[in-house]
């Protein structure tokens, strides 16, 4: 493997482009943000990161990790 490909998202847990464009934060109605690195849709507003398990996202407020700061 390459050095550069290390830290790409295997291709079974990218999330889709088309999906992130419709995809709101269930709590602030928000845009979200893709973190490939942690598998996570962030929400800025709602300071939620929402996980993605097996290429899905989990957008349950219950199961959102609450963001630093």
């Amino acid at each position: 493997m390459k050095p550069d490909q290390e830290d790409a998202a295997p291709a079974a847990t990218r999330i889709d482009p088309k999906l992130l464009e419709i995809l709101v934060c269930p709590v602030s109605k928000a845009t979200l943000e893709y973190d490939a690195a942690r598998q996570e849709l962030i929400s800025r507003a709602a300071k939620l990161a929402y996980p993605i398990r097996d290429g899905i996202p989990i957008m349950l407020p219950e199961e959102a990790r609450p963001l630093d700061g």
